[in-house]
């Protein structure tokens, strides 16, 4: 039983999401095509579920809807995936592979991720077996634990488990809930798998991003890239300064929506902006695969928390007036204002509930 759990959930938050994201493949040609499609691809699937979890968590639906709906929007997505697979008439191949197109790789070179890997299964081990009971889980992993058990949403107050009125504010960013999601379909416990499942998989995800953004950074000298990743890792590992650090959220509160935003989401769209840096450098076009997961990845940020729309909003605008005011592109501020629209969206919806 407890191996066909771990193989559903590996199917739900590796296989789906790398496959899903194949349908960006074609966003940026980078060397570290697999990590680019799984965050992508899980980028989307939060977006989705967003945008189908807050109206009927509005309207108080059932849990069981969002369930139905949620698998029914990655079916879509797969099939969606397989047809632009096809279209495309060529295989596209994930590599985590560090050196390619150099002839010659240095043996310090395998040495020194050697070293990151100790590092990160250091951090993957503490996550799991040293789970610290923060202050916020008695609200987050209660709210996807009565989620899972009523098949109400945000109907029932965690801290007394006594019935309430709609907690409309934390309704717009039901980052529990997909936690909810992954315990009803698993059948795992909401506290296993917010304390333990979803941490480990969220670590990997956000060195995930550093990779590729190190591998951009460093791509005319991929053998200092291990050591750009080992002095990321040292940095996390001893960034607990401060209870509200990005480090000690990512080790601590891996599982909260406030973690995820400040550890994956944003890097990952300072990654984009990268890309589109380039892009303008080069003189090459922006095409709407780029900014299609853009508006995605704006999306997901709600999703994860109702201050992720002002934070989204603001730095995707900083980057807008930093580019006007290097490439003299006024019209690239017609795309970026078009992805702010469903965050701007969700930030009236709060004013309007509160």
């Amino acid at each position: 039983m407890i191996v066909l759990q771990i193989l559903l959930l590996g199917i739900l938050l590796l296989v789906i999401p790398t496959w899903v994201g194949s349908i960006f493949a074609g966003v940026e040609k980078d060397t570290c095509k697999l990590p680019f499609s799984w965050i992508s691809g899980q980028i989307m699937l939060w977006a989705g579920f967003q945008i189908m979890c807050v109206p009927l968590i509005l309207m108080e639906r059932s849990f069981t809807l969002v369930q139905q709906c949620f698998l029914i929007y990655m079916g879509v997505l797969v099939l969606l995936a397989l047809v632009v697979r096809r279209l495309r008439r060529r295989k596209s191949s994930g590599s985590f592979r560090v050196l390619k197109g150099e002839s010659k790789v240095n043996k310090w070179c395998y040495l020194l991720w050697g070293v990151f890997g100790v590092l990160v299964l250091l951090q993957l081990v503490l996550a799991g077996l040293l789970a610290y009971e923060e202050g916020d889980d008695a609200f987050y992993v209660a709210v996807s634990s009565i989620t899972a058990e009523s098949d109400t949403m945000y109907m029932i107050l965690p801290y007394t488990g006594f019935a309430t009125g709609l907690d409309a504010r934390h309704g717009l960013a039901p980052f529990p809930i997909w936690i909810s999601f992954l315990t009803r379909v698993s059948g795992i416990p909401a506290v296993t798998m917010a304390q333990i499942i979803v941490p480990i998989v969220l670590i990997v995800m956000a060195y995930a991003i550093y990779y590729l953004i190190g591998s951009r950074l460093l791509a005319n000298s991929k053998s200092m890239l291990p050591l750009f990743m080992i002095f990321v890792a040292i940095i996390i590992l001893f960034g607990g300064y401060s209870v509200y650090s990005a480090e000690n959220f990512l080790l601590v509160r891996t599982a909260q929506g406030k973690a995820v935003i400040a550890n994956i989401i944003i890097p990952f769209l300072f990654l984009l902006f990268l890309y589109m840096l380039e892009r303008l450098q080069k003189g090459d076009k922006i095409g709407i695969g780029y900014w299609s997961l853009t508006a995605l990845t704006m999306i997901a940020a709600c999703l994860c928390s109702t201050l992720g729309t002002l934070l989204i909003c603001l730095l995707l605008g900083i980057m807008g007036v930093c580019t006007v005011a290097t490439y003299r592109k006024w019209k690239i501020l017609i795309p970026m204002v078009l992805c702010c629209i469903m965050p701007v969206c969700y930030a009236l919806l709060y004013l309007r509930l509160s």
